[in-house]
C-alpha cells in the first residue's frame, strides 16, 4: 500500500466534508505519493521528539491527529520548528499525514471514543453550526458533578481535573481538545456538564453562572485514545504493516 493508498483509505472513515473551514490536515509532505508504507509511526503530534524517532527508526509514515502544517509557512530552513521538522521528514525520506477536525467529527471518531469512555450513552453530535464536533448522551442516573471529576480523573488516567459548578448532573457534553468555543452549544443542547480538554479560566468562570457544570480535562488526554483508532485503521487498510504508537506527553503535568 502507498502513502495516497493508504491516506485515501483512512480518508473513506474521515473525510475531508467533515473537517472545519479552518483545518489544514491531509499529507502535509511526502516525498513520493507512490512510496509504499510498511512501517508506520502514529502519535498525537509531529513533535521534534516524535519526528526525530520516525527519521532515526525508518519509519515510512508519520501519522497524527493534530497537524503539522497548521499556520502558513514562509520558508524552508531550518531556523524555525516547523520547516526545521519538514526538511528532517524529507531528508529521512519519511511522509506525514494527519486527519484533525474531521477526525473529531467523524463517527468512531475522537469525541465518539471519549463519550464511551466516560459512559455516555443515547449520543448524539453537537457544536456551533458547522462545527457538529462535539457529543452529548446521558449517564445511567444524575451524579453529583464532584463525583464524576473522580470519575473522568479514573477514565482518563489522569491526576486532577479543573472543575466549575455544583450539583447534579445527568447530560453530559463532551469535546476533546479546545472547547471554549463550545460551551454555548452545550447549553443550547441541555448539557448539565460540558467536559472539554480545555475551555479557559474567563469562560469557566462564567459557565458556572450561566448554570451549566464545567470540566477542563486536558488537552492531550480528552483526545490521545484517537492514536489507538489510528493505528487499527492503518492495520486493516494493509494487515502486513508495522504499527507502533507514541503517547508520551511532551506536555508534563507535574504534581506535589
Amino acid at each position: 500500500m502507498t502513502v495516497s493508498e493508504l491516506y485515501q483509505y483512512i480518508s473513506a472513515f474521515a473525510p475531508r466534508a467533515l473537517s472545519a473551514s479552518w483545518d489544514n490536515d491531509g499529507i502535509a509532505c511526502a516525498a513520493s505519493l507512490d512510496r509504499p508504507v510498511c512501517r508506520v509511526l502514529v502519535a498525537l503530534d509531529a513533535t521534534e521528539r516524535t519526528v526525530k524517532r520516525a527519521v532515526e527508526e525508518h519509519f515510512d509514515l508519520l501519522l497524527t491527529h493534530h497537524p503539522l502544517l497548521f499556520r502558513g509557512v514562509k520558508e524552508l530552513t531550518p531556523v524555525h520548528t516547523v520547516p526545521r521538522k519538514l526538511l528532517a521528514l524529507i531528508k529521512g525520506e519519511v511522509a506525514a499525514m494527519s486527519f484533525h477536525t474531521r477526525l473529531d467529527a467523524a463517527e468512531g471518531g475522537v469525541n465518539d471514543i471519549l463519550a464511551a469512555k466516560l459512559g455516555l450513552s443515547e449520543v448524539t453530535s453537537f457544536g456551533p453550526e458547522g462545527e457538529e464536533f462535539g457529543r452529548i448522551g446521558s449517564l445511567p442516573e444524575a451524579v453529583d458533578v464532584s463525583k464524576y471529576a473522580t470519575t473522568v480523573c479514573e477514565k482518563l488516567n489522569i491526576p486532577a481535573v479543573l472543575l466549575s459548578g455544583t450539583g447534579k448532573i445527568k447530560r453530559v457534553a463532551v469535546l476533546g481538545g479546545e472547547g471554549g468555543d463550545f460551551v454555548d452549544a452545550a447549553v443550547a443542547a441541555g448539557a448539565d456538564l460540558f467536559l472539554a480538554g480545555r475551555i479557559g479560566y474567563h469562560r469557566m468562570l462564567d459557565g458556572a453562572e450561566e448554570g451549566i457544570a464545567l470540566i477542563e480535562a486536558g488537552h492531550f488526554a480528552t483526545e490521545v485514545a484517537v492514536c489507538h483508532k489510528l493505528a487499527e485503521l492503518v492495520k486493516k487498510a494493509d494487515p502486513a504493516i508495522v504499527v507502533e504508537i507514541d503517547t508520551k506527553p511532551t506536555i508534563q503535568m507535574v504534581t506535589r
